[in-house]
């Protein structure tokens, strides 16, 4: 008798079984991907961050979601993988957001904004003051669906062919800058212009620009800025903490099995982290062989700050005033930045200026 029930319990057993299998086969589809990147492959932290969400992705899934990411270019132009995503024309690619602000000025708050957050702000605005919510709700009008993906940290201030001593100096500049800032730098008679990061070494070769920004020593060494410009001016007030972003094309971030989407969220986290990690580590010796190579470096002075920092609440206040988009974002924005200055002030920033001067003065 026992044995009938044990041979019927495991005839059952193995009918599940073979019910199962195909059920946790059907759960992981294979899907391939095209990833757009606005970098060229020889930025290899800036680059290599989609590669590092891509690989995360595969590893996490036995391969069976793979992204295939290309470099700016190959598929499309770096400045236009917005386009390329919400078309269809590619299911995600990986950009600075900042890049579309001829579209709508509120792109920029997804990357970074003259004078805004730091990395770890960025971060804190993004997943715990609201930003992701709101910067995913602007995204919708684009067909796109917003995963941060990456950050480089303080940027340096550029790379110029002669001394920005005043605000004079700024006056018919051509200079390459991303994002929002070459609008507040036009109110100070500056003529910005955005290039791909491909395509700023001959520019400012050729003498087409007379300066040029890009991320820092790490990268600026390998496009060799340096050769072509001497003077190494920081800190970067327009990028205190960029953020980069995995773009996803609306209808295929939705076909996605669910846990697919929380596969390629965790994969992007985990680049967010390598990315400015990476950069921590590689910039130091960067600089160091950039100073000994001949780069002059200096700090942009107190007039020019305050001149660009006046310049960008007047920028601020005449968006808002037009674009209600930018204001929603903004006024959100904006609160977060304050109460995390405050907060900064009391630790944070205590902390590094000792530390600072005191290895400066050789006590560490």
């Amino acid at each position: 008798m026992k044995r009938r029930l044990f041979l019927k319990a495991a005839g059952i057993g193995a009918a599940a079984t073979t019910i199962a299998a195909p059920a946790i086969a059907q759960s992981m589809p294979e899907i391939r991907w095209r990833c757009a990147s606005s970098f060229p492959k020889s930025l290899d932290t800036i680059y290599g961050a989609a590669e590092i969400a891509a690989k995360r992705v595969a590893a996490a899934t036995d391969n069976k979601f793979q992204i295939r990411v290309f470099a700016a270019g190959e598929i499309v132009p770096g400045l236009q993988v917005v386009d390329a995503v919400q078309a269809g024309t590619v299911e995600c690619g990986h950009t600075a957001n900042y890049y579309y602000v001829g579209k709508d000025p509120t792109f920029a708050f997804d990357t970074a904004i003259p004078f805004g957050l730091n990395g770890r702000q960025q971060n804190a605005w993004m997943f715990h003051g609201g930003g992701l919510e709101l910067m995913r709700e602007f995204f919708k009008d684009y067909n796109c669906y917003n995963i941060p993906c990456g950050n480089t940290g303080c940027q340096m201030g550029g790379w110029f062919r002669k001394e920005i001593k005043t605000t004079k100096d700024l006056e018919g500049l051509k200079f390459r800058i991303g994002g929002f800032a070459g609008q507040v730098l036009a109110k100070l008679g500056v003529v910005a212009q955005q290039l791909a990061g491909g395509d700023i070494y001959p520019a400012l070769e050729k003498g087409t620009i007379d300066a040029a920004e890009w991320v820092g020593p790490y990268d600026d060494e390998k496009l060799g800025f340096n050769k072509v410009a001497k003077y190494y001016y920081y800190p970067g007030w327009w990028e205190g903490g960029p953020q980069l972003s995995m773009m996803v094309n609306t209808a295929q971030w939705n076909q996605l099995p669910k846990h697919y989407q929380a596969v390629l969220e965790a994969a992007c986290g985990d680049a967010n982290t390598w990315m400015v990690s990476k950069y921590d580590a590689v910039n130091p010796a960067a600089l160091r062989r950039l100073v000994a190579g001949g780069a002059v470096l200096r700090p942009f002075s107190r007039e020019i700050m305050e001149a660009c920092l006046k310049a960008a609440n007047e920028l601020y206040a005449e968006t808002s005033a037009k674009n209600p988009k930018f204001k929603k974002v903004y006024d959100s924005w904006v609160k977060f930045r304050d109460e995390q200055l405050l907060w900064w002030r009391v630790a944070e920033n205590t902390f590094d200026g000792f530390m600072g001067s005191a290895s400066a003065n050789k006590k560490l």
